[in-house]
Order: structure tokens, then C-alpha cells, then sequence
């Protein structure tokens, strides 16, 4: 009869992590908004993804060292951070929405206005840092359940990171493959018309609970 395959204990705690990071941080959101938008554009898209995936994995082995036990002790500090991601965010929805009321089309590299590197960068940083629901996904969360592997948590973390690195990597680099349908003013008016409206709702969100003490 033959012998049923075992699966090692931290191939099993890393492909967990792979999952939960994956289901984590496939949504809309601010940072994803911007990704999609960076590699639409063909701009600066190596910078932005190595910007938020090493951001990431430095959150989560942050939160697998522990670091999210001592936020859920300190209320005060999340909702500081509430309020001035909140600023954030209202203001770049804004922006997106200044750009769909306009009638600005996806144009080749070589034409139209392009952002500085250093412009781009901290935008990517504000949004990825001043993002309480980053500390609450990864800190907080992914690192709790870290936790539980014992031994294996570093596993688990490094699963997490893995499935961050593969999604920015294909949000990235893989957006481009939309140009073509982007290349309309339309199609892209709806796009920072969405992404104005994602950015909007996470500002009252996070204003939300910052009033609600984090």
C-alpha cells in the first residue's frame, strides 16, 4: 500500500501565510489604488513595488516579533494614526477627483506630465504608513496568527510575505496589459473617479475610528 505523503509542518505554515496575506491584500484599497494607477502609467513601477512590499514584510515580521500585542495595548497611538491617515487620504481623493472631472487620457511615456521619483515615493509611503488598516491587516492581525504557529511563525511570516511580493509584483508590472482600454479618456476618468470615491470612504472610516478611540 503505498505511503501517503507527508506535508512538512512549515511548508504547511508557510503556504498558510501565503493564503491570509493573499486574502488580506487582494481588495481595493489606497495602496492598491496607487499601484494600479503607477503601472498603468508605466511610472516609477520598480520604486512604488519595492516600496510596498519591503514595507510589508518589515510590518509583518514586526507583528510576528511581537509588535502587535504592544499596539492593541496603546489605543492612543492608532488613533493619532487615524486622524492623520484620514487627512491624507481625503486629500489625494480629492485629487483623483479633480482628475475625473478633467479629461486627461492614458498618453505614452514620452508624452505628458510625469511625477518625480522622490514625489512618487512619498506618496507610496504615505499611503502604505499612514494607513492604520496596514498595522491592523499586518501588525495586528497577520502577526496574532503568527503566533500561533509557535516555533513556525517566522514560516507563516514569510508565507504572508511571499503572497504581498506576488501581488504587487503582478498588480504592478501586470496593469500595463489594461493600457490599451486606459488609452481612453473615459475608461480613465472612471478609474481616479473610483479611486477618489475608495480613498473618500476610507478617510470617513478612519475618521470614524478615530473617534471611536482606534
Amino acid at each position: 500500500m503505498p505511503s501517503v505523503p507527508v506535508v512538512s509542518p512549515a511548508l504547511l505554515a508557510a503556504v498558510s501565510g501565503l493564503g491570509l496575506g493573499l486574502s488580506l491584500i487582494v481588495a481595493i484599497g489606497a495602496q492598491n489604488a496607487f499601484v494600479l494607477r503607477q503601472g498603468l502609467r508605466t511610472e516609477h513601477v520598480a520604486a512604488v513595488v519595492a516600496v510596498c512590499l519591503v514595507s510589508d514584510a518589515v510590518l509583518i515580521a514586526a507583528g510576528t516579533a511581537g509588535a502587535g500585542t504592544l499596539v492593541s495595548r496603546v489605543p492612543g497611538l492608532l488613533t493619532v494614526v487615524c486622524f492623520a491617515g484620514a487627512a491624507f487620504l481625503a486629500a489625494y481623493g480629492l485629487l483623483a477627483a479633480r482628475r475625473a472631472a478633467g479629461t486627461a487620457a492614458l498618453v505614452p511615456d514620452a508624452s505628458g506630465r510625469r511625477a518625480g521619483l522622490a514625489v512618487t515615493l512619498t506618496t507610496c509611503l504615505a499611503l502604505t504608513w499612514l494607513n492604520p488598516h496596514v498595522y491592523l491587516d499586518t501588525v495586528v492581525l497577520l502577526g496574532s496568527l503568527a503566533g500561533t504557529w509557535g516555533r513556525l511563525r517566522w514560516w507563516f511570516a514569510g508565507g504572508a510575505a511571499l503572497g504581498s511580493a506576488v501581488w504587487f509584483l503582478a498588480l504592478g508590472y501586470g496593469a500595463r496589459l489594461l493600457r490599451p482600454v486606459f488609452a481612453r479618456p473615459a475608461a480613465w476618468r472612471v478609474l481616479d473617479a473610483v479611486i477618489a470615491v475608495v480613498m473618500l470612504l476610507l478617510a470617513v472610516s478612519l475618521v470614524v475610528q478615530g473617534v471611536r478611540g482606534g
